[in-house]
Formats: C-alpha cells, structure tokens, sequence
C-alpha cells in the first residue's frame, strides 16, 4: 500500500490516531498536512517525519472555532494544491470542560454538549463540504472520517459523545452516496477502546482498566497505529470499491451476545 504523490490532510493529528495516520501515510510516500490545536505536538511530529524524509506542513487549528475548517483546507491547498485524502478525526475535551464529559441525560451540561457537537461534528461537516469541491476538480478522491462503535450502541454517562459519534456515521453514509458517482469515497472508522489520551482519561476511574480489558475478546486495547492502518486501507486504492461503509476495529467487542468474556474458554 503506497500513497505516492498522495496528499492527506488530517485533523487531530499531533496525538493518538490522527498522529498515526499522519506518519504512516507520510512513510508510504505520500506527502501530509497535519491540523491539531496542539503547536507543540505538532512540532513534534513533524520533526519525526522530516527525519524519515517525509513532507509535512503543519497546521495549528481549533476547529471549535466556525471558520476553522475553512481556514485549515485553504492553508493545506496553498501548500500543495490538492487534497486527495481528508481524515476527520479531531476530537477533545478542554480540560475546563472534562469535569462534565461524564454525565448522565439529565446531567449533560450545554457547554460540553455543544463543543463536542462542534468539534466532533459540524468542523467535520465544514471540512467536508469545503473538501469536495476540491475532489470534484480534480477526479475524485477518499475521506475518512473517524467515527466509534459508541456510535453504534449506548454507553452509560457519554450521551453527548454516543450522539455525536452517530451522526458521524449516518452523515459519512449520506456523503457516499451522494458523491460515490463522483469517484469521491467516503467511510468512517469505528475503533473500540483504543490506548489514546482521550481513552486514558477513563481509564483514571478506579476500576475501569480491567473491566475493560476483561470485556474485550482480544485480551487488550487497541494500539492508535491498528487504526491507522484501517483508515489507510480504507483512503488507498486497495478499497476502491468500498464507500459509505462503517468499518468496526474493537478486538471482538462488538461481535458477542454481552457474556462476559472470561468465560470464553469455558
């Protein structure tokens, strides 16, 4: 799988999966523009994938603010003039706003709410509407958006989260089937429990790492570079046939009736 003359923007990309995608997109020949909020880790990768000779641009962007997408597509194009790739994958809480990241319905604080919609959501619409007529011009091309299996079932005490990751996945089914004749494809990724710096942060409740781990049929979390190579797949031309498809990367979680996993040797 090679990404030559390839260019991906990803947002999200100084830690966790888009930071994956980002140095493994860049080590298979193509060239990348990483968005985050973060300047430093963005420094950081950068400095990573100049030393393997790859080509990176960064993007320092806080997509809770509106006219973010647009200001961070127009910067990736002055810089290479294309975008055959957008990875949607920024998500994050202000650490002001993670007290309330927890919370039952009636609990949901508006603030929480609405910026997990915004970043989680709406700059993941902007950018896709501003991509596609880039993609029109130029023949085509993928988005991958990264979606979550807590968009396909409940969990407790995440409402805003498990609705926002919803949406990503019916707006990214309705985006392939509007453009799939346009030779523009779009999937979302659907990771499980993924070692992250989000994911950490649960995993500071007393208790839920092995609760955690115990559920999962593979033994353990999943690694950011395992989803990475999902989101690759799904952007290269190995899956050209494939659009409009939610694609579950959860070590089994998913695929059992809820019988607690421990007993899967019994």
């Amino acid at each position: 799988m090679r990404f030559d003359g390839k260019i991906l923007l990803v947002t999200g990309a100084g830690s966790g999966i888009g930071r994956a995608m980002a140095t493994g997109f860049a080590a298979r020949g193509g060239r990348v523009a990483a968005a985050d909020v973060n300047a430093a880790n963005l420094a950081t990768l950068a400095e990573e994938i100049a030393a393997s000779g790859g080509v990176v641009q960064t993007i320092v962007s806080d997509l809770s603010l509106p006219a973010a997408a647009d200001g961070m597509i127009a910067q990736a194009m002055d810089r290479f003039g294309r975008i055959d790739v957008l990875h949607n994958n920024a998500f994050g809480l202000p650490p002001d706003l993670q007290r309330g990241r927890l919370a039952k319905v009636g609990d949901i604080v508006d603030e929480v709410w609405d910026y997990t919609m915004q970043v989680g959501l709406t700059a993941l619409m902007q950018a896709t509407r501003r991509v596609i007529p880039i993609m029109l011009a130029q023949g085509g091309g993928s988005i991958v958006n990264t979606a979550s299996i807590s968009g396909q079932f409940g969990d407790f005490g995440i409402g805003a989260y498990n609705a926002m990751k919803a949406a990503v996945i019916n707006f990214t089914k309705t985006t392939a089937i509007e453009y799939a004749s346009d030779n523009i494809r779009c999937n979302c990724i659907c990771p499980g429990m993924i070692e992250t710096a989000l994911f950490r942060n649960s995993m500071k409740i007393p208790g839920f790492t092995d609760a955690a781990l115990a559920a999962v049929p593979a033994g353990r979390l999943g690694q950011p570079e395992e989803m990475a190579n999902v989101a690759m797949f799904l952007a290269s031309d190995l899956a050209s046939y494939v659009t409009g498809a939610a694609f579950v990367a959860d070590g089994g979680l998913t695929a059992q009736t809820g019988v607690p996993t421990r007993f899967r040797n019994g």
